[in-house]
């Protein structure tokens, strides 16, 4: 897709062919704002099986799996086998989860880390522990791989955690504790798992130091300056430029783990009922992942926030569902009895919008039936507002598959009792999974520019032009895998780079367009059709000729195409 789905499999593409694995890079232009350890993985796989975009998406995948494995293995661990199964159960099945992995973003895998540091973390501190040096070690390899995956929140969200859970524990000025952590040991496993690619960053693009929290235009202070006071300190407190991002409202953040965490969401009011009292396993895990979701929730109320950004808290939720779906009662089944309620007002809502679309026409590609929000797009689940009753008649068959899904899920929870009806629950999950999946494929016109990179790579060479951002057609780089001059793109992501010494000579005003548009080499331009008014004003409507239309979005050449291969 286009955004950061592809700019994050193209960086990775870059580092492989370049053979610069400190520097990511888009399009020559320098880019700073993400830590690399997805690049590496994603490039490692590259090395094995090619570069296409199935391959892309498997540590990403490998990665979600890891996760419900090790939720499971954490709950067996702490709450015995019945429990440890349905917290994996509800990681699995989580509609945030599987949300949140269609996107090459590295949260799924910062999720894995910061659990496997909590799991470590206690086992750590367990009496009974025969190994607490290993523990302790996989902790701070744990930490310094979250450093290189999400910087600073990668250590800030175990450690703060932990930090409470031992202040309230009375173990935070315990010697014993600190014998078994080993923190001198673990600071060094972290510095050196993750200093080297901080220091070589750092070196390959001074200046060093800059003592400044101003963000502005035009303005470069190299690396450093810009990953950890740019990205982190200024993000955090909302004053980062470009502000190429939103904010979820903060009543809205919390209400929506609600959704992320369905179906097993409707089981939260049982957590409350659990004891968090430290005396055994199983309370000392209660209570951790109550610290650990805690502080997650508490950080980015005070902060700026998209969807996603909460999802290391996930397994925390999942490992006190799991542990209080093990225990039943009438909260557990009161929320069985809501789920069936919503599964079913769900089924009958997707039954009469199919009804309602039953004969209306799907002509194109689903574009032509959708809205334009643009102002919400900085939000993950922006397109969301696009839907139009008329674009489901390009959804029939997800939206039926959909009814079918939210059916069996209120049959199999309406007349089945206890571990059958959470598995009936998952079982619903996994149908609808297929639907949003199946839903995807019909968005992937308007969601991906594959279709207008398919159109060029079959065009004569020529002089590639992006109009006015890089995100908006990143899948037109992946796909062809070439370099283009960017029309205005001094913008958002790479506005910072834009500055950087070296920058290579890529970015293009509207006078410079114009000389190449006139010259009589050829050129092409990909851009929104809503652009089209604002281009045949620069080069005149009869210079503008069509190849491609797909998703609101054309690609235009200045000369008239003739057979293959011709110039």
């Amino acid at each position: 897709m286009d955004d950061v789905d592809a700019v994050q499999a193209q960086i990775a593409r870059n580092m492989l062919s370049s053979g610069d694995w400190v520097t990511a890079r888009l399009d020559g232009v320098v880019y700073f704002e993400k830590a690399p350890l997805i690049y590496w993985v994603i490039a490692v796989f590259y090395k094995l099986f090619g570069v296409h975009d199935w391959v892309a998406r498997i540590p990403i995948a490998l990665s979600a799996m890891a996760l419900a494995w090790l939720t499971a293995a954490f709950g067996v661990w702490a709450f015995g086998k019945r429990a440890g199964f349905y917290a994996g159960l509800c990681m699995a099945t989580c509609v945030g989860l599987f949300l949140f992995t269609r996107i090459l973003i590295p949260d799924v895998m910062i999720t894995f880390t910061v659990a496997l540091a909590m799991w470590a973390f206690l086992r750590a501190l367990e009496e009974d522990e025969r190994h607490p040096r290993f523990w302790a070690v996989l902790l701070a390899v744990s930490l310094g791989l979250g450093l290189l995956l999400k910087s600073l929140i990668g250590i800030v969200f175990p450690i703060a955690a932990g930090v409470i859970y031992l202040g309230i524990t009375r173990q935070l000025f315990s010697r014993r504790t600190w014998q078994r952590l080993h923190p001198f040991t673990g600071a060094l496993i972290v510095l050196v798992v993750a200093a080297p690619w901080h220091i070589l960053a750092t070196l390959r693009n001074p200046p060093y130091f800059a003592f400044t929290l101003h963000s502005g235009p035009g303005e470069y202070h190299g690396f450093l300056w810009f990953f950890f006071i740019n990205e982190q300190l200024l993000r955090f407190l909302n004053l980062r430029y470009p502000r190429d991002y939103n904010t979820v409202p903060r009543l809205y953040f919390w209400l929506f783990h609600l959704l992320w965490l369905f179906p097993s969401s409707v089981y939260f009011p049982a957590i409350a009922r659990l004891s968090y009292k430290p005396e055994d396993r199983a309370g000392r895990t209660r209570l951790l992942a109550l610290c650990w979701a805690g502080f997650i929730l508490v950080f980015f109320t005070f902060s700026t926030t998209q969807e996603y950004y909460s999802m290391p808290a996930y397994p925390a939720f999942a490992l006190l569902l799991g542990s209080a779906l093990v225990a039943e009662g009438n909260w557990i089944r009161r929320g069985t009895r809501f789920l069936s309620v919503v599964a079913a007002c769900a089924a009958l809502a997707a039954i009469v919008i199919l009804v309602l679309t039953r004969s209306l026409p799907a002509p194109g590609d689903i574009s032509s039936a959708l809205s334009s929000h643009p102002s919400a797009y900085t939000l993950s689940l922006g397109h969301m507002e696009d839907l139009t009753l008329s674009s489901f008649a390009y959804l029939r068959l997800p939206l039926a598959i959909a009814a079918l899904a939210f059916c069996v899920g209120a049959v199999g929870t309406l007349i089945a009792k206890g571990h059958r009806a959470f598995l009936g629950a998952a079982v619903m999950m996994v149908l609808f999974f297929h639907a949003a999946r199946l839903a995807m494929v019909v968005f992937d016109p308007y969601l991906s520019s594959r279709p207008l990179a398919e159109a060029l790579r079959k065009s004569p060479e020529g002089t590639l032009v992006v109009d006015h951002h890089y995100y908006t057609f990143s899948s037109v780089f992946f796909y062809t895998n070439r370099t283009a001059l960017l029309l205005n793109g001094r913008w958002n992501n790479l506005i910072y780079g834009a500055y950087a010494p070296g920058v290579p000579d890529v970015f293009i005003d509207n006078a410079r367009f114009k000389q190449l548009w006139a010259d009589p080499g050829r050129a092409y331009i990909v851009a929104d059709q809503a652009a089209l008014p604002r281009l045949e004003g620069l080069v005149g409507a009869s210079g503008l000729i069509h190849v491609a239309d797909a998703g609101g979005k054309t690609l235009l050449t200045n000369h008239a195409l003739t057979a293959p291969g011709a110039p």
